[in-house]
């Protein structure tokens, strides 16, 4: 019973991976997800998808979900 964890842009650099999975003991939450696997306090502007779809941090995940973290995503020049 796992989750899969994805970091993606300045998240997987600083984390210096991409992808991990977790065992679902114990995870309740997206928050306990990246704790689990980040090891680091969460920042405060990270976003989080479980299963490509935003989430709160207090979202609730099951196993066999995805959750992913990212970076604000901001729009170019005109």
């Amino acid at each position: 019973m796992s989750i899969t964890v994805r970091f993606f842009a300045s998240i997987r650099e600083r984390l210096g991976k991409g992808e991990d999975n977790i065992d679902i003991k114990g995870i309740a939450t997206v928050a306990d997800v990246w704790n689990k696997s980040a090891k680091i306090p969460l920042p405060p502007n990270v976003l989080a998808a479980v299963n490509m779809e935003y989430a709160r941090t207090d979202q609730a995940v099951r196993d066999g979900d995805e959750v992913a973290f990212f970076p604000p995503v901001t729009g170019g020049a005109r």
